[in-house]
């Protein structure tokens, strides 16, 4: 029993690269901050696509270490944020976690690239492409977001951090998701804290929408960047500002088109990354 709780709480944690259990903990105490509704449904997910990946017998070291959950807790905070609780709605988290971990492993088997968020992207979007050509009904209406006269840094940097998980409602969030991480690697908190920073600098010249940076919605695949790619050395700390810069355009284009973006950005900034990492490596030898 206790190693369950164990392994659900590092997927959870495992959604900011945390394997630690406290980490996971408190990022659940942080979606609490926000909603209890979203906490629950986040344990749902996780547990139904940790599950999922048990009852495929997938490998028992990646299980216990949450590589399998946390698709299944975004997936599952996703649902809530743009589905009212219903039958159908909670069907749809129990396939779409169960999809995002034989997703997941076939990025595992493939051994490419690393799959990150990727098979939480491709899940959601597809059930929300499903509900938009089919069953519209079963999303919540827009909610149109009042306009924003001046920035305001600290409620935009905290809830960068705390959009990673649509945490989006309280400076709170966020605060305890940086504080979960400082727990388990300072050096991840720390380009955390560049990753949430950076796109405010980056953006605050060229940009008027205050509402939509001061709500995070601009800045949290920047904290994902820092994350993935940041190490203890300087190199690093420049591909991770490239991949925080590039996840920032792309972000504003997804935006401007009317995608949900997700964590894409993210995702495909550090495929970029990590492509031009090989690229570099090859013809410096």
């Amino acid at each position: 029993m206790y190693q369950w709780l164990f392994i659900l709480a590092r997927g959870i944690g495992q959604v900011m690269f945390q394997n630690n259990v406290f980490s996971g903990l408190l990022m659940l105490i942080g979606i609490l901050c926000n909603s209890w509704l979203l906490a629950l449904l986040a344990v749902a997910g996780n547990f139904i696509s940790t599950l999922t990946a048990w009852l495929s017998g997938y490998n028992r070291q990646e299980i216990e270490d949450g590589l399998y959950g946390f698709n299944g807790t975004l997936v599952a905070i996703a649902i809530g944020v743009f589905m009212p609780v219903s039958v159908s709605s909670m069907l749809l988290l129990l396939v779409g976690s169960a999809l995002s971990t034989w997703i997941a492993h076939y990025f595992n088997r493939w051994n490419k690239i690393p799959g990150f968020t990727a098979p939480f992207i491709f899940t959601v979007w597809l059930i929300l492409g499903g509900c938009i050509y089919l069953f519209p009904s079963l999303l919540l209406p827009s909610v149109k977001t009042d306009t924003e006269s001046f920035i305001d840094f600290f409620r935009a940097f905290s809830l960068n951090i705390g959009q990673v998980m649509f945490q989006g409602g309280t400076v709170l969030s966020g605060l305890f998701f940086l504080i979960a991480i400082c727990v388990n690697s300072r050096r991840d908190a720390l380009y955390t804290v560049w990753g949430a920073l950076l796109p405010i600098f980056i953006i605050l010249p060229f940009w008027t929408d205050y509402a939509v940076l001061n709500t995070g919605l601009l800045g949290y695949n920047g904290v994902l960047c820092g994350i993935a790619l940041g190490r203890n050395n300087w190199q690093s700390a420049g591909w991770a500002t490239i991949a925080i810069i590039f996840s920032v355009l792309l972000q504003i284009a997804g935006m401007k088109i009317g995608l949900t973006t997700l964590t894409a950005p993210f995702v495909l900034s550090v495929w970029i990354v990590l492509g031009m990492k090989y690229l570099w490596k090859t013809y410096t030898k």
